[in-house]
């Protein structure tokens, strides 16, 4: 089976979490895309060039423990603003995208950029203010001492990078299923999501 689901929308929406439980529910493979920008950021936050960095990435890249951090983070939405360098990872996305069995790959032009036929699209999103609030819990948890205003101000400016940029902004597609995951639970978002992948599946 042949089976694609995009799953876009804004960091600590819960893209990742709610695409990992649906690959894990109907036995699909997930790629997190972002981490292929992160791993990319990393490269030349070590002194790589961008566009040399993006044709050498592997898999093995996508475990590095140092992938998680803000700078990282900063450094993968600016070269995801480089065209070269989406253009270099457009084909690694666009193959495990058809892989038989089927895939779930998230990020913020998914639905939109690398697999605009996907059988099924979602577009996770939430208010700034619960976003900025997940994800300083998570940085705080990893050992990382910083305050929920520097949270919200860098996640305010990664979101209108990410939403701005020429190449391939982040935006809704127009077929897809829109979750605000601002008042819901994990178990009860990663419910509509399967809920709505269901629809579109037939296995």
């Amino acid at each position: 089976m042949i089976f694609t689901v995009a799953i876009d929308g804004p960091a600590a929406a819960g893209k990742g979490t709610i695409s990992k439980a649906v690959a894990a529910y109907f036995g699909m493979a997930h790629l997190d895309t972002g981490l292929l920008y992160r791993a990319v950021g990393l490269k030349v936050l070590n002194g790589c060039d961008p566009l040399a960095s993006a044709r050498s990435i592997c898999f093995e890249d996508l475990h590095n423990s140092n992938l998680r951090s803000p700078e990282v983070a900063e450094a993968a939405s600016k070269v995801a603003g480089i065209v070269e360098v989406r253009a270099e990872l457009l084909a690694f996305q666009k193959s495990f995208a058809r892989r038989e069995g089927g895939a779930v790959l998230d990020g913020r032009d998914i639905g939109t950029v690398i697999c605009p036929d996907a059988e099924s699209k979602l577009f996770i999103t939430a208010s700034a203010k619960v976003r900025a609030s997940r994800r300083c819990q998570e940085l705080r948890k990893n050992g990382m001492n910083i305050s929920a205003e520097q949270v919200l101000k860098d996640l305010l400016a990664r979101d209108a990078r990410d939403t701005d940029r020429a190449t391939a902004p982040m935006i809704q597609a127009v077929d897809s299923i829109l979750i605000d995951t601002s008042q819901l639970s994990v178990d009860d978002a990663i419910a509509e999501a399967v809920a709505a992948v269901k629809k579109r599946i037939v296995l």
